[in-house]
Parts: structure tokens; sequence; C-alpha cells
């Protein structure tokens, strides 16, 4: 996805309020042109493009279906699932502690890799 300039950006380059901004990311997000995105920044959604709106968590869970792992199986790095995801390192780690906590997962820490502990459609629970 295209990121858009922030209002910040519109109101220093174009010289207008920071009302008009918002107005007009407004009518693009009306129009289903453009999201928000965290940083009170936006970005331009295409036509046909789906954009999962779920928790990172419910998607970080769907890594274990979508790359077939499975029990005992090793989850992929919070480096990697950043740039899967395009979200910063907290937001993942936030995700995977709900997903330890919930015993889908290992406990990871520095160092320490973490494994799959259950399957999403309950099978396999350890």
């Amino acid at each position: 996805m295209v990121e858009l300039p922030a209002a910040a950006d519109l109101m220093r380059d174009h010289g207008v309020s920071r009302g008009v901004a918002l107005r007009a990311f407004g009518v693009l997000q009306r129009e289903g042109l453009a999201e928000q995105v965290p940083g009170g920044r936006w970005r331009v959604v295409r036509n046909g493009q789906r954009v999962d709106r779920r928790a990172l968590a419910d998607r970080v869970l769907d890594v274990i279906r979508d790359d077939g792992l499975e029990v005992g199986a090793t989850f992929p790095s919070a480096s990697v699932l950043c740039e899967r995801f395009g979200v910063s390192r907290p937001t993942v780690t936030k995700a995977l502690e709900k997903l330890e906590a919930a015993g889908w997962l290992s406990e990871g820490g520095q160092g320490k890799l973490r494994t799959v502990r259950a399957l999403p459609n309950g099978e396999g629970r350890s």
C-alpha cells in the first residue's frame, strides 16, 4: 500500500489548515480509497485489495495454519512477523504474549525460540 502524507505534511507543504487536511482524509476514507494507520498517517487502499482488520493476535495465529506448522514446530521470530505484517516490534510482542497466555505458543524470550503448542483447529493440543 502507498502511504499518504500526514496532515502536518499537507499543512506545511500546501498551506492548508488541519481541518481541511482531515476532511480530505475523511472523504478518502468514506470512499474506500484510504485508511488510517498507526502514527496519525494514512495509506491508499487499492481497488480489490483485501484489508484484514482483525486483531493482530488473530492474524498471527493464522501463521500456524498458513505456514503448515505442527505442534512442536518453531514459530517465526518477532522480527519476521514485524516485516510480514508491517507493524512495530512492540505490537508484535503484545500479540505473541496474548498467544502465549492462551496456550497456542510456548514462551519466548531473548535468544529463545517460540514453538507451536496447539493448533488453531483444536487438534494436537499439548
